[in-house]
């Protein structure tokens, strides 16, 4: 058994759609990013990494790489979870939060978990919950998203 955790962040601006969960959530802001931004797959993706020993999301999908612009991230975490399989071994749970002042995300959260579940990890292992920041931090000024990850391999 292997435990691996995550995190990302980035900035809030105007001109891109807000992806979280692989869901296109309706906000006046985006998230900055090489890829789709989805700070929540990327955290997912950081924490099954960490509990393989194999680095971090910039590792494989650096932002040099052309291939990877505008990229899905549920794409992203599906190569992830195929390389967890190649070395044996499947995930046992996957616990996240994601920091957000706005918007509200908790209408979104079954949305995402399904979503996900599209990428390989089954909605039944996986734990999604929001919070806000209390107006405290980049987080709070409404400047950026960042999520957590804890994944669990077995």
């Amino acid at each position: 058994m292997r435990i691996g955790i995550g995190y990302d962040s980035h900035r809030l601006i105007e001109g891109r759609r807000l992806i979280l969960g692989g869901v296109d959530i309706p906000f006046e802001k985006g998230l900055k990013g090489h890829s789709d931004g989805d700070v929540l797959c990327h955290a997912i993706i950081d924490s099954i990494l960490g509990a393989l020993g194999e680095g971090d999301i910039g590792r494989h999908f650096p932002d040099t790489d052309l291939r990877w612009k505008d990229a899905s991230s549920i794409m992203l975490l599906e190569h992830i979870i195929n390389l967890a399989k190649s070395k044996g071994y499947e995930i046992s749970w996957i616990d996240t939060v994601i920091i957000a002042e706005r918007p509200k995300l908790s209408s979104y959260i079954e949305d995402m978990k399904k979503k996900i579940s599209s990428g390989g990890v089954p909605s039944g292992i996986l734990s999604i919950k929001a919070k806000t920041n209390e107006g405290m931090g980049f987080i709070g000024k409404g400047e950026g998203i960042a999520a957590w990850a804890t994944c669990i391999l077995r």
